[in-house]
Order: C-alpha cells, then sequence, then structure tokens
C-alpha cells in the first residue's frame, strides 16, 4: 500500500501569502483554498451539483457525526464516504475532537482518549486516537485529521499546556496507527482511500511558547500536513491573528497549513497574508439559512423591509445562479415566508462569494498583487455600510 497519496506544491508567494496545489486521490485543489462544511455527508441547503458547479474543490466531513450516525461501517460497506454521498472531489474528516469538547459536561478527556455521552440517544462511546484513525480509514477521505484536545478561552497556561501535551501524545498515537494500516489493514479497518494523508493539529492556546513547542513536536512525528487548531473559540481577533502569526514561522515551508474553523471574509485575507493555505468555517452557510448575505458592496440582512421592492441582484458583481436570476425582494420573500428555496439559493451565493474571494486572492499571490487587494477586501470604500 502506498504511503500517502497525497503531495503539496508550493508554486510561488508574495510576502507571506503562499500560492500551492494540494495533490490527492481523488484531484487537485489550489491553495489558498476554503472548504464547505458538509458535517454529515452534507452541505447544509444545496445539492453537490451546485457545489461543483460553484468551483468548490474540496469539502470537509466530521467524523463524530458521520460515526455516530449512520456509522463509519455502514459508509465504508457502501466504498466510502465518496460514493456514499456521491461526491468525487477531494474530501478532509476533521477528528471529531472539536465536536467532544463542545459536549461540555457530556464528556470525559483522559489519556486513553474522550469519552462522550451521543447526543442522538444518549448512548456512551470512547474516541480513542487509535479509534479516530479506524474510522477515517473506513470513510476514505483524503485527508484525516488526529484526535486533539480543543480548549475553551479563556484558559490558562497550565491548562493550555496540558492540553497542548496531551494533544502531542495522542498525534503520536494516531501516526503510529495509521502507518500499521498502511504496513497490513486489518480485516476489519479496510482503507477506503489508500494513500490517505493524516494532518497533525498545533495547540497551545493564545501562548506563542507553547504553539512554537507543539508546532515542532508535531514536526517530529511527522505528518503530510499541519493544521492550526484551538482558534477562533472566543479570543480577541487581533490575538488570533498574532497566534497564526507566530505558528506559521514554525511549519515547514513543503506542507499545508490549514487554519481550523476560522472564516469570516476578513479572516481568510488576513490569514492567508500570514501563510495559512486552508480554511474551513460554517459561517457562509449557517449565515445563510439566517438570511445574513455577503456581498462586495457589504453584508446584507435579507429580512429589512428595505429590500421589500428591491429589484437588483444581491451583488451586481457576482455571476452566480442567485444574483443572475433573482431580486433581492424575491429572496426575502422566499426567507420570511420560510420556503427551503430561500435557504438553497442564499448558501448558493455566500459559498460563490467566498470561492471567488479565494480566486482573486490565489490570482493576486500569482501576480504578486496581494497585498493591494488584501487593502481593498478590508477597506473598500462601499463598505462603510454593513447593510447594502
Amino acid at each position: 500500500m502506498p504511503e500517502s497519496g497525497f503531495r503539496f506544491v508550493l508554486r510561488g508567494t508574495d510576502g507571506g501569502a503562499r500560492l500551492g496545489e494540494c495533490r490527492t486521490p481523488h484531484g487537485v485543489v489550489e491553495t489558498p483554498a476554503f472548504m464547505p462544511v458538509g458535517t454529515q455527508g452534507a452541505v447544509k441547503g444545496v445539492l453537490f451539483r451546485d457545489v461543483a458547479a460553484a468551483g468548490v474543490t474540496i469539502v470537509l466531513g466530521n467524523t463524530y457525526h458521520l460515526y455516530l450516525r449512520p456509522g463509519d461501517g455502514l459508509i465504508g460497506r457502501r466504498g466510502g464516504l465518496h460514493r456514499f454521498i456521491g461526491w468525487d472531489g477531494p474530501i478532509l474528516t476533521d477528528s471529531g475532537g472539536f465536536q467532544v469538547f463542545s459536549l461540555a459536561d457530556r464528556r470525559v478527556i483522559t489519556d486513553e482518549g474522550a469519552e462522550f455521552q451521543s447526543h442522538l440517544d444518549g448512548s456512551r462511546h470512547l474516541l480513542t486516537p487509535e479509534r479516530t484513525v479506524d474510522i477515517q480509514a473506513r470513510l476514505g477521505s483524503d485527508v484525516a485529521m488526529v484526535l486533539d484536545e480543543c480548549l475553551a478561552f479563556p484558559a490558562t497556561r497550565d491548562e493550555a499546556a496540558a492540553a497542548m501535551q496531551r494533544s502531542l501524545r495522542w498525534a503520536a498515537r494516531c501516526r503510529t496507527r495509521l502507518e500499521s494500516l498502511r504496513a497490513a489493514p486489518p480485516p476489519e479497518v479496510r482503507m477506503g482511500t489508500p494513500g490517505q494523508a493524516q494532518f497533525g493539529i498545533v495547540q497551545g492556546g493564545v501562548f506563542t511558547d507553547l504553539r512554537r513547542e507543539s508546532a515542532e513536536a508535531s514536526r517530529a512525528i511527522g505528518f503530510e500536513g499541519y493544521a492550526i487548531g484551538g482558534l477562533s473559540v472566543g479570543e480577541p481577533i487581533d490575538q488570533m491573528y498574532d497566534v497564526v502569526a507566530a505558528t506559521t514561522r514554525w511549519l515547514p515551508e513543503d506542507r499545508p497549513r490549514y487554519l481550523m474553523g476560522a472564516g469570516t471574509p476578513e479572516d481568510l485575507v488576513e490569514c492567508v497574508s500570514r501563510g495559512v493555505d486552508l480554511f474551513d468555517c460554517v459561517l457562509p452557510t449557517r449565515n445563510a439559512r439566517n438570511g445574513q448575505l455577503f456581498t462586495s458592496q457589504g453584508r446584507i440582512n435579507i429580512r429589512n423591509a428595505r429590500y421589500a421592492e428591491d429589484d437588483r441582484p444581491l451583488d451586481p458583481a457576482c455571476r452566480c445562479y442567485t444574483c443572475r436570476h433573482h431580486s433581492r425582494a424575491y429572496l426575502r420573500h422566499l426567507h420570511l415566508a420560510g420556503e427551503m428555496t430561500a435557504s438553497a439559493l442564499n448558501t448558493l451565493h455566500n459559498l460563490s462569494f467566498y470561492l471567488d474571494t479565494m480566486t482573486r486572492i490565489r490570482e493576486a499571490i500569482a501576480f504578486g498583487t496581494f497585498d493591494s487587494l488584501r487593502q481593498e477586501l478590508l477597506h473598500p470604500a462601499s463598505r462603510l455600510s454593513h447593510d447594502a
């Protein structure tokens, strides 16, 4: 069995911003890239046909949710997650660590793993590093994440250090388990995607010395890529940016860097400037379902009465299906009427906005004009109001 079917190629830089490619068993992802969240094997509100048409090249699935329902064994018997959900492109699966963290009083963390109570039926489960690897192997994602311990903000330095050290011990166990599966997978664990890559996760809270220790130890274990976890959990935004900038300096240049869970449009451009290659966030899809829409002229709350007779498209600069075919007045009507179509059209637009932003970022890096684009995206004159 091949060690990995994954390869990262760094094609160019512009300041701290990086232009690259993640080559996976299911296709190439041009970076910087944004991954829509398909937690339970679906991007909420849209079909995969429309996800692909919008330009998405990689989606994210979640180990915790898919393990509980419908089960990794069932998905494995169906030929893996790609075949099960009808998506031919690359998939990255989170380990489920963040979801376990969010269960609060329904989980217990020990060195063995994370014991938790299912939010579905109250049943108890133990998610160990090894089990996380096995589940993701059955799912057959192109990139699998290690199990880590994520802390809430604020946390003391001692708490952050303890969680970081435990995450490193878990990461080493994850790597050992994946290497054993590559060498000789047991019958009960069939690798859905031979050559599945594995990313380590850098933890350490907002303490840069802990982040450096975690990054260097993760590099010593050796992964195909590295994620920055434990951010966007309530810390001040400037502090998050400072931690990202510090952490990327200690990660290898020839491996992709993935910032987990942070994803306002401003976050994307600021963290690309700090050397991040991959992003995911529920914001574009969740906001779409709530009527909060991103445009080149600012953010729109489509519920507002001012749009009741507004025949303009959401964003005249956008070429998505929603903007080419429907008015703000119609979208407001659908949202207030509770029509499912409202979520579908709004989600398609928000995803298109994010993907178009990433395309512009990649083009700017290629032409050496990223800083100018960064200033334009962060400080356009038309964004004096956040409700265009």
